[in-house]
């Protein structure tokens, strides 16, 4: 089932990718359909382009999470499982990884000396 929503989405990719094509009436595609735009006419013909555009972009849509639903168990657990090795391989070059400046020293540069204030005098009692 999973491959028949595959084969479906992808006919379906090339479908929007000729009507889109063909919405241009002065190149592409439309330029060929002359006789079309004389029996259903100009306007009709890019209403119908437009609502198939439409609708193949929504059937691809649906069709992606119908196929995403369908994927055998086993795809999932493996794919499941191969992120989580590509998240520890990650988390571990993080934690190896250390971070330094350029042309700095680990040791720590003396703090600059403030001058010590004079301890205040204590003023001397009047003798009596």
């Amino acid at each position: 089932m999973y491959v028949f929503f595959i084969v479906l989405i992808i006919i379906a990719s090339f479908l929007i990718i000729l009507t889109v094509l063909a919405q241009n009436p002065k190149s592409g595609m439309a330029a060929n359909f002359g006789a079309s735009n004389q029996v259903m006419g100009v306007r009709q013909t890019a209403d119908f382009l437009e609502k198939l555009t439409w609708g193949l972009a929504v059937a691809i849509v649906v069709l992606s999470l119908a196929a995403t639903m369908a994927m055998p168990r086993a795809d999932i657990s493996r794919s499941n499982d191969e992120l989580q090795r590509a998240i520890e391989n990650q988390t571990d070059g993080i934690q190896n990884f250390q971070l330094q400046t350029p042309g700095a020293t680990t040791e720590e540069a003396p703090a600059a000396e403030t001058p010590a204030t004079p301890a205040p005098a204590q003023e001397a009692a009047p003798a009596k």
